[in-house]
């Protein structure tokens, strides 16, 4: 391996404490991870801009005491998250040399927890699409095999986090952006409540469906990464739960009762994707963990999913809806979809949502924590641009293969991606962990153990080094 990539790809949490008590320090981190990205970012395209003075950013930390929850740690910013004096293209060529005068509420958090930003992170054009490709810099590729998918939208970052170009990064998540990549890439992705961290990339501001979340190597790396950014937003809000518990994850009764779904549509995983998901539960079985078997079948929520998404994206781009070129072929087709649905069609969106809540209350009246699929099929080629069928079922759009995670979405609820083993051609396939409402650190605890009792080796390119 090259030098430094034993520390580069270390724990967030690991580090954190390694910096707080000078065992390292910033410099070394930032020149480990700056050593990965020299290597490996022409290959996988992570990282689509490089912030120069990081380096000197990191100098100037280590004259101060360490203090901050992310002191020191190197962490990447999706490229639709404003940054100052960083460009942010949003994947459109439309803004490839366009620089914010602000930080986002997210980044000037994390900045204000002692966070260096390395670098912005590959995304399709305004995050939209379950890919991670644009015109203005290509295609990511995933560092388990780099003629796949990392999933998207949020691509970039999960590959820079799986491999150790930074330590944590940001993502957001409409329909699975965070943990489609997440399991794609084998790391974890957790798409908090609605308004737990802000996001202000959204123009409205009483959108439900997008949230700002967090990626890291393990659970407990998010759970410090939602340490230092969630919280109220005056700009944008949001209610924000007043018993909130937090995210210091809690230890978790022996007797907890676990449900799993194999499916939560119609749309059914490929077999090697049941296989793997479902020899993570038999080892689940195998510590005394229970676990009983859960029938949604929701199979009127991906319609209501595609409304309500169209819904979302018109009221966020509709100044892009004569600028196909800007917004890119997905964003493009959504905005024309949404004008061609009727109120009549909202109206039967919001009743679809209303009957998958209750759904989810009896549920959680049955067990404590709902484990799913996070997808439907491993990471697919770059070639493909997106599944067109799985199995026997024909898919007709492009977000039709991330019903598992969209699906989610609609619940407000906290939803975790965690690794939960390999398939036989050593791919990663995710487990998502659905918890009851406010409880991410619940999730979190319970995804740790999961990677303690199903755990996965680094990505294989981190070997070729």
């Amino acid at each position: 391996m090259c030098e430094g990539i034993e520390i580069a790809c270390l724990p967030a949490t690991t580090l954190q404490r390694a910096l707080r008590e000078r065992r390292l320090s910033p410099v070394e981190l930032t020149r480990a991870c700056l050593n990965v990205y020299e290597k490996l970012n022409p290959a996988l395209n992570a990282l689509v801009t490089l912030n120069e003075r990081v380096l000197e950013e990191a100098r100037a930390l280590e004259t101060k005491p360490p203090k901050g929850l992310l002191y020191g740690l190197p962490v990447g910013i999706k490229d639709t998250t404003d940054t100052r004096e960083l460009r942010t293209t949003y994947g459109s060529p439309a803004y490839r040399d366009h620089v914010s005068d602000r930080d986002a509420e997210i980044v000037a958090r994390l900045k204000a927890a002692g966070a260096l930003i390395l670098g912005k992170t590959n995304t399709p054009a305004f995050a939209v699409g379950g890919e991670t490709t644009n015109a203005v810099f290509g295609a990511t590729r995933n560092p388990w095999d780099i003629t796949r998918s990392p999933g998207g939208s949020t691509g970039g970052g999960a590959v820079a986090v799986a491999t150790g170009m930074v330590a944590l990064a940001d993502g957001t998540d409409l329909g699975g952006s965070l943990r489609m990549p997440a399991s794609f890439c084998g790391i974890v992705g957790l798409r908090p409540s609605p308004g737990i961290v802000p996001e202000d990339s959204v123009s409205f501001l009483r959108d439900r469906l997008s949230v700002a979340g967090g990626l890291g190597r393990t659970a407990g790396d998010v759970g410090l990464f939602m340490r230092a950014v969630a919280g109220p937003y005056d700009a944008r809000p949001l209610p924000y739960p007043a018993h909130h518990p937090g995210f210091v994850l809690p230890e978790l009764r022996a007797n907890m009762r676990l449900g799993y779904c194999d499916h939560l549509t119609d749309l059914e995983p490929a077999p090697v994707v049941a296989a793997t998901c479902r020899s993570a539960i038999n080892s689940l079985k195998s510590r005394s963990i229970s676990v009983k078997s859960v029938d949604l079948s929701l199979t009127d929520a991906p319609r209501a999913f595609a409304v309500l998404r169209a819904h979302h994206l018109l009221a966020v781009h509709r100044n892009r809806l004569n600028q196909p070129e800007a917004a890119g072929e997905h964003l493009t087709q959504n905005l024309s979809e949404a004008q061609s649905y009727s109120a009549l069609d909202l109206a039967d969106a919001e009743l679809v949502v209303d009957k998958i809540l209750r759904t989810f209350r009896r549920v959680f009246q049955e067990v404590d924590f709902l484990l799913t699929p996070t997808t439907a099929v491993l990471p697919f080629r770059l070639s493909v641009g997106y599944p067109r069928r799985i199995e026997n079922t024909v898919l007709s759009t492009y977000y039709d293969w991330f019903a598992p995670t969209s699906v989610l979405s609609l619940t407000g609820l906290p939803v975790a991606s965690v690794p939960c083993g390999l398939s036989p051609e050593g791919l990663p396939v995710g487990m998502q962990i659905v918890g009851k409402p406010c409880q991410e650190a619940a999730v979190l605890a319970l995804a740790t153990l999961m990677q303690e009792w199903c755990p996965i080796s680094l990505p294989p390119i981190l070997q070729q080094l």
